[in-house]
């Protein structure tokens, strides 16, 4: 399930760096996070859907390699990201 363009729109100015910013890293993570959350809810009533599964994993994979380049990058935004999204309990 895509993301619609106006929840898009919405996180892209909640987690935007700058004025211009559409692919920061952050965007990225929290458009992801958005995915992820939809996707588990999805899997919670359809237990059996394993292509669902399959691609629920691989978009957790891609969302730990961005975040572990921004723990690299920048440990402040790192931190005050994961806080703000509530995910690394």
């Amino acid at each position: 399930m895509p993301l619609s363009h106006q929840r898009k729109q919405e996180l892209i100015s909640e987690y935007q760096v700058h004025e211009t910013d559409t692919g920061s890293t952050d965007v990225q993570v929290a458009m992801l996070t958005d995915r992820i959350n939809r996707l588990s809810e999805h899997l919670k009533l359809n237990d059996k859907d394993h292509s669902s599964r399959r691609g629920l994993l691989k978009l957790i994979g891609q969302r730990k390699r961005l975040l572990s380049y921004l723990q690299e990058e920048s440990q402040e935004r790192y931190q005050a990201l994961i806080g703000r999204l509530g995910i690394r309990g």
